[in-house]
């Protein structure tokens, strides 16, 4: 697993394609991705990529990460974003003590759900803590390995993650959604649970890494996870327009006797759309780049401006590329709403996506307080 390339795992994603194709629509409805299609980008070493090598992960570059992300995303959203958050939550674990570290990779490369908001109460025992929270949002929780919630003590300042095993914890039926339906992102909860001291983790950027996590990628932490949340985007309009040119080519509208791909608007629409996705596909990708260049070059936690640049990308990608979803749903007309046909769950997955926090409407506006040299209003922003 550890001397795979981009090349290898795009290659095991095409072998994998027809199962994650055909688990798409019980997926979705059944709420939660399916075991077999977790498993298999298990198995082809796709949730290794932003694992540690010393610890037999890949720790792959931003940008051959968000290939892989996008060839998932454009076969199945859901998947693609499991994927994109049980490796990056599990990437939290640089912040464990070396004991921690080494519980979590003991079986091999962790796979983790969960969230970091609302924090659940903590009290201190004999070698660690008594914890009882709920946390909504836990994607992949049904499958994941481990699971992290966040904590605090009454009377403290600051909250703290709790890591545990998935099995400590109840899942609830709380997803219930217009778009990724499939994603599972299932509230979870835990009663009077013991997390032991060495599982636990500060809610602040990474200032001393344990030995394996020195690597410039970490210290990108959670843009990491963003970065592959807004390259789901990305899949899901890039699918939109690949459906859309192949259904122009044959369908000629009722009541029309023009086929639509000669048709002067279809033509204009589509065209905007491309270039909506090629936009929103190359601002993630430079924005990562940039990033990547400036923590390695000042081995220090991400500057101002690459997070300014790390926000408006990945917010300006959600937003174009759902406008791309609606700009292909007004040339294809009817077919929008057809169960049977794949661009109604392109619509409700795009602006599902694009009500996600890291990458709504009011980040834009978290990034210019930063233009301005006011005060951050964002928690990421101050990672």
């Amino acid at each position: 697993m550890a001397n795979q390339t981009l090349g290898d795992l795009l290659r095991a994603i095409e072998r994998i394609r027809p199962l994650i194709a055909e688990e798409a629509a019980p997926g979705e409805a059944n709420r939660q991705l399916s075991a077999a299609v977790y498993q298999a980008m298990y198995d082809a070493g796709l949730f290794a990529m932003l694992a540690p090598k010393a610890y037999g992960g890949l720790e792959l570059h931003p940008a051959d990460c968000i290939q892989a992300w996008e060839a998932i995303a454009r076969i199945d959203a859901s998947a693609a974003w499991n994927l994109v958050m049980n490796q990056a939550i599990a990437a939290y674990s640089a912040w464990l003590p070396p004991k921690g570290v080494a519980e979590l990779f003991a079986n091999g490369i962790p796979t983790m759900a969960g969230a970091l908001h609302p924090p659940g109460k903590a009290v201190r025992v004999d070698g660690g803590w008594r914890i009882t929270g709920q946390v909504p949002f836990g994607s992949g929780c049904h499958h994941a390995q481990w699971l992290a919630l966040p904590a605090k003590e009454e009377g403290a300042d600051a909250a703290f993650g709790a890591f545990f095993r998935r099995e400590s914890a109840t899942i609830l039926d709380t997803w219930h959604t217009l778009g990724m339906r499939g994603t599972g992102s299932a509230d979870f909860a835990v009663t009077d649970l013991f997390v032991p001291e060495h599982l636990t983790v500060p809610v602040a950027p990474l200032r001393n890494p344990p030995p394996g996590f020195e690597g410039p990628l970490f210290r990108m932490w959670p843009w990491t996870a963003i970065i592959g949340e807004a390259t789901v985007s990305v899949g899901v309009a890039a699918s939109a327009v690949d459906a859309a040119v192949h259904l122009c080519k044959t369908k000629t509208p009722a009541y029309q006797g023009t086929a639509l791909r000669d048709q002067q608007l279809a033509q204009f629409l589509m065209g905007k759309a491309g270039a909506r996705v090629e936009a929103s596909r190359d601002t993630i990708n430079r924005a990562a780049e940039f990033a990547r260049e400036d923590v390695e070059r000042s081995r220090m936690l991400l500057s101002t401006q690459a997070k300014i640049r790390l926000q408006l990308a990945v917010s300006f990608a959600a937003e174009a590329c759902a406008e791309a979803v609606r700009f292909v749903n007004d040339v294809v007309g009817t077919s929008s709403i057809r169960i049977g046909q794949p661009f109604e769950r392109h619509f409700r997955d795009a602006h599902t996506l694009l009500q996600h926090s890291s990458k709504s409407s009011p980040r834009y506006g978290s990034a210019g307080r930063l233009m301005f040299g006011l005060e951050n209003d964002w928690v990421w922003l101050s990672f």
